[in-house]
C-alpha cells in the first residue's frame, strides 16, 4: 500500500523503570537517579521580629508606615465604615463622598506625572491630609465622633504592633551592622532601592 508521503518511524520501547548496574532506580523520562538527588534544607522564616533597641523599633514604624500606609488607611477605612453602616447614614454617605475625592486626586495626579504644577502646587501629602481632617469633621458634625474615636481607638494599636513587629519587605540575606559594630538585628533586603534621581 502507498503510505501518502507520510514517512514511518521505527517503534521506540520505553522501559518504565530500570536499573543501573548498582542496582539504583532511574527515572524513565528524565534519566535521573532518585536515590542520588540531594533534598535542600528548606527552613522557615518568620517576617515578625521584636527589634533589639527603642531606636531600633522607632526606624522600623517609620520604615513600615512608609511602606504599608495605603493598606493601614483601608484597614482605618473598613472599619470606620463598618461602624457607622447601622445608624450613621449620613457620615457613611459624607465619609464614601471623601473616599470618592481622595481617589480622584490620586488619580489625577497619576494622569498628569510631568506636569510640574500639578506636583509642586497640589503637594500629595498636604491635600490628603487636609482630606482625612476634613473628614473628621464632618465625622464630628454628623454625631459620628464616638463611632470614629471608638475605630481609631481599636485599629490604631494593631497598625502599630504590626509596623513594629514586621521586619522584612523583601527577603534577606544579612543582617545590618550599625557602624562597624555588632549587627543591629535588622535584614538586608536582596535588592537594594536605588536612590531616587533629582
Amino acid at each position: 500500500m502507498a503510505s501518502n508521503g507520510a514517512v514511518q518511524r521505527a517503534s521506540t520501547t520505553i522501559r518504565s523503570a530500570s536499573t543501573v548496574d548498582s542496582g539504583k532506580p532511574i527515572s524513565s523520562t528524565t534519566g535521573t537517579n532518585w536515590n542520588e538527588f540531594k533534598f535542600t534544607d528548606f527552613k522557615l522564616v518568620c517576617p515578625f521580629n521584636f527589634p533589639s533597641s527603642p531606636e531600633a523599633a522607632a526606624l522600623r514604624i517609620i520604615r513600615n508606615l512608609n511602606h504599608f500606609a495605603l493598606y493601614y488607611t483601608h484597614f482605618v477605612w473598613i472599619i470606620l465604615f463598618i461602624s457607622l453602616i447601622p445608624k450613621r447614614k449620613l457620615s457613611l454617605i459624607l465619609l464614601v463622598i471623601m473616599t470618592y475625592v481622595g481617589s480622584l486626586f490620586l488619580l489625577l495626579l497619576r494622569a498628569v506625572p510631568s506636569c510640574s504644577i500639578v506636583h509642586r502646587i497640589l503637594d500629595k501629602r498636604v491635600v490628603l491630609c487636609v482630606i482625612v481632617v476634613a473628614t473628621m469633621v464632618e465625622l464630628v458634625l454628623t454625631h459620628a465622633g464616638v463611632h470614629l474615636l471608638a475605630s481609631l481607638a481599636g485599629s490604631l494599636p494593631v497598625v502599630l504592633v504590626h509596623a513594629i513587629l514586621w521586619v522584612r519587605e523583601d527577603f534577606s540575606v544579612e543582617e545590618k551592622s550599625s557602624g562597624g559594630g555588632p549587627a543591629s538585628g535588622e535584614m538586608i533586603p536582596l535588592v537594594q532601592e536605588s536612590p531616587a534621581m533629582v
